[in-house]
């Protein structure tokens, strides 16, 4: 089994003069994290005048300083430095589950050269960390995967269509969940597919450390002078949002930054993190990582969606094993707002909201 792997990467020069190195970044982020050049060299364990030479360099070619020093308080960032290195998060953030989509299509163009017989397991499925987790395991279990980051809705109509076997999708609880379904139902065929339980989690807003701006309901995102970042149409994070605002009484058209779009909920978090906006709404995870405050609002499932028969079959069979054990388990519970109980519990689509009694194919 070939894996392909593709990472970001960015330049950045003034005019007519040559790029930064590539690990000024990453060197600028070690400084951050351990508080001091001399440590993160020590602790990296690079050469502490090369280090100073890349920084005066950069610094020189930029006309700015990128860390100030202060006795008995090691090293700090400047602004520019600390935009730098928000820069090259977003960009991460914003790009990898796209280059990773690229990088599995390209693991079937040149699996089907090397093993033609292999049979991949298509998943295409809206973004979310434990969807994430289940690739991982996947991989590492030496099951062929072909996963391609989507909206929700692009998912199931995706399955529907036949151009995957299996789709990643979330579902709200609560009064939501008839509309949801609803809304969903066009590309369901409930007599022949199951949906299967991966976690449930809690979406929110993602503000700044201490919520100095006091966002708590949707209400509060049209508030003069509050900025915020939305997700794209088609994602089920977007279609929450709005019956969020509809049941509220919330006008979109008054929010500033509605039409202003992320595409994955990390995006949301680095958007929000750099300070070019004051909110954005998706799950606790990114939030966490980006050292953003989480409040949370609304309790939904991730669901996978597929043919009920073909849970009977050795691929997706495996991937049930997978979900169902222990060590998955203990995965998603790790991420915070999530809750792996139930995981890998089996009900049909047409009884997808009667709380029928589960079963275990």
């Amino acid at each position: 089994m070939l894996e392909v792997s593709i990472q970001p990467q960015w330049s950045i020069r003034r005019t007519g003069q040559p790029e930064l190195p590539p690990r000024l970044i990453q060197l600028l982020g070690q400084v951050h994290e351990h508080g001091s050049l001399l440590r993160a060299c020590e602790v990296n364990g690079g050469s502490y005048r090369h280090a100073w030479q890349q920084l005066r360099e950069a610094e020189a070619a930029l006309g700015q300083a990128l860390i100030r020093t202060e006795r008995g308080q090691g090293s700090k960032l400047t602004l520019l430095a600390e935009k730098l290195l928000w820069a090259d998060r977003r960009i991460a953030a914003r790009l990898s589950p796209m280059l990773h989509t690229l990088a599995s299509e390209l693991e079937v163009e040149l699996g089907r050269v090397v093993s033609p017989e292999g049979a991949m397991l298509r998943i295409h499925a809206s973004h979310g960390f434990a969807i994430e987790k289940l690739d991982e395991f996947l991989r590492a279990d030496q099951v062929p995967v072909e996963l391609k980051y989507c909206g929700s809705q692009e998912a199931v109509a995706s399955l529907a269509a036949g151009s995957c076997d299996v789709a990643g999708f979330h579902m709200p609880l609560g009064a939501f969940a008839p509309v949801a379904l609803a809304h969903y139902a066009r590309w369901f065929k409930p007599r022949e597919q199951a949906v299967v339980h991966v976690a449930t989690r809690k979406q929110g807003l993602m503000v700044a450390p201490g919520n100095p701006r006091k966002l708590y309901t949707p209400a509060d995102l049209v508030r003069p002078g509050v900025r915020f970042i939305n997700r794209q149409p088609a994602s089920g994070t977007r279609f929450l949002l709005d019956l969020m605002l509809q049941r509220d009484g919330v006008d979109a058209r008054r929010i500033d930054g509605y039409e202003r779009v992320e595409y994955t909920h990390a995006a949301v978090a680095a958007y929000v993190a750099s300070g070019m906006a004051d909110v954005g709404f998706g799950v606790e995870p990114p939030a966490r990582r980006f050292g953003l405050e989480f409040i949370p609002l609304e309790t939904e499932r991730y669901l996978l969606l597929c043919d009920a028969q073909a849970l009977q079959g050795p691929r997706l069979g495996q991937m049930l094993l997978l979900l169902r054990s222990e060590a998955f388990r203990a995965a998603v519970d790790q991420l915070p707002g999530y809750d792996g109980q139930g995981i890998g519990a089996v009900v049909e689509v047409d009884a997808l909201l009667k709380g029928p009694k589960r079963r275990r194919p």
